[in-house]
């Protein structure tokens, strides 16, 4: 399959991203590739030429708003050039192929997670049949990294750099390893390089990226390297290091003193439990217990004082039962979460979970993931309160979009700030600079305050 897009130059593209930060990244890299054949960026569908989903399988939610945003290009108008592409990516586009026309009948081209780089030429070919049967990639094998093509940031002071793509966990919930493939990490050489070329192109934080970042390097160098990569990422002068997904079973010591020693690693950690229950935790296939998830965080927060610690937690998994689901809740009043995504299982078709049985009624379900957000919301209250009256270095990303005369950033625990803009001053003097913020309100989401000192 040819890369192809010669014949591209000029038309508009419009990508909407549902999903993960990888799929983020991955979106980067298609406006990028999209760019370097000529295309234009527009701001809404209907004005597109070019119109890319980058799809996310995780939950039936995505599905479904995918389903129904894709189908309304059906009766879009009809744009300047007379025809339009409609492209699904991403992993509903990995696991479902050519079935991804009966479900998006207005569907052009489907290229998978590893077919980013075939982008250009299946539009071209879509446009060359004028009609003809929708254009498929979703080959795996022998693909090189995304990160080898061409990028266009959302944010320039900020990027994605995956180290590793796939999984090799199989949770009994999770169709990632079904859609992303078995892990394969990067050299630690081109990540670093990369950092590195993007530290002189004004970028100050990276979030590394990958399902499972503690283990990244075990398939090249035969044991986990992801200490060695935190300190050697630190010594490229980028000034914020973060990092997703981290799984809880293999998060070593190594990891926690690095974290706790390179001085560009942020305070703030995402370490998914979803559930308090071992019995649970076990029929998820996870690997750990409760016991040794809370052990886990006792060895951080003496590591690392302060640190802001956020998780994933899943309500209804099939078979939980009250106890189960109370064990979770003093799970979290133990780990002093400051915030946490919660969600109600979806089951994913061709997952060992999809077939568990489970009768607990859709009512008693919705009732624990109320509870359980209740108190999620009560802690990240609690949490946030500890910063009043503090200053919290900032890094600016833009005006509100409710209010253009508040700047919005995210604080070094990841929390959100809001501050106004200082009179007779622009926001471009902030946009992409770090600030220190005097906090005099801190809500259950989000900080405020007042700027003190200059933007540097």
């Amino acid at each position: 399959m040819t890369t192809g897009g010669a014949s591209l130059a000029g038309r508009t593209y419009w990508v909407k991203t549902f999903g993960c930060q990888m799929n983020l990244h991955d979106a980067e890299r298609v406006a990028g590739l999209l760019e370097s054949c000529g295309c234009i960026c527009v701001p809404t569908a209907e004005e597109a030429d070019i119109v890319v989903f980058m799809t996310c399988c995780v939950r039936d939610n995505a599905d479904q708003r995918l389903y129904g945003q894709a189908s309304a290009m059906v009766s879009a108008p009809t744009p300047p050039s007379g025809r339009r592409v409609v492209c699904i990516g991403g992993c509903i586009a990995q696991r479902d192929g050519e079935r991804v026309r009966g479900n998006i009948p207005c569907a052009d081209v489907v290229f998978g997670t590893s077919a980013l780089a075939s982008l250009p030429g299946l539009i071209e070919e879509a446009l060359a049949s004028d009609g003809r049967p929708v254009e498929v990639d979703t080959v795996e094998e022998g693909r090189p990294f995304s990160t080898d093509l061409p990028s266009h940031r959302a944010q320039p002071f900020h990027a994605w750099v995956p180290i590793m793509t796939g999984c090799d966990n199989f949770c009994t919930y999770c169709i990632v390893p079904h859609v992303r493939g078995r892990e394969r990490s990067r050299t630690m050489e081109s990540i670093v390089s990369e950092v590195e070329a993007l530290v002189a192109d004004g970028v100050r934080e990276v979030t590394l990226l990958g399902q499972n970042v503690n283990s990244y390097g075990r398939n090249i160098y035969g044991s986990p390297r992801f200490a060695e990569l935190l300190r050697r990422v630190g010594e490229t002068g980028v000034e914020r290091i973060r990092f997703t997904s981290s799984n809880p079973k293999d998060l070593s010591d190594e990891v926690i003193s690095a974290m706790a020693e390179v001085p560009a690693v942020m305070p703030h950690l995402h370490l998914a439990v979803q559930s308090g229950s071992t019995r649970v935790l076990r029929a998820m296939n996870r690997r750990y217990t409760r016991e040794q998830y809370l052990d886990l965080v006792g060895r951080l927060r003496a590591a690392i004082p302060g640190l802001a610690l956020s998780t994933d937690i899943i309500v209804g998994f099939p078979g939980e039962t009250e106890e189960d689901f109370e064990e979770t809740r003093s799970l979290v009043r133990e780990a002093a979460f400051s915030s946490a995504f919660t969600f109600i299982y979806s089951p994913r078709p061709g997952t060992p979970a999809a077939e568990m049985p489970d009768d607990t009624p859709h009512e008693v379900i919705q009732g624990r993931f109320d509870r359980l957000a209740e108190l999620v919301a009560q802690q990240a209250h609690d949490a946030n309160q500890a910063d009043l009256g503090t200053v919290s270095r900032v890094l600016v990303e833009g005006a509100s979009k409710r209010d253009d005369s508040v700047l919005v950033g995210h604080s070094e625990k990841n929390q959100t700030v809001h501050f106004a803009l200082p009179e007779g001053r622009s926001p471009e003097e902030y946009v992409g600079k770090v600030v220190d913020v005097l906090v005099d309100e801190a809500r259950t989401w989000y900080l405020r305050g007042a700027v003190t000192g200059e933007p540097r």
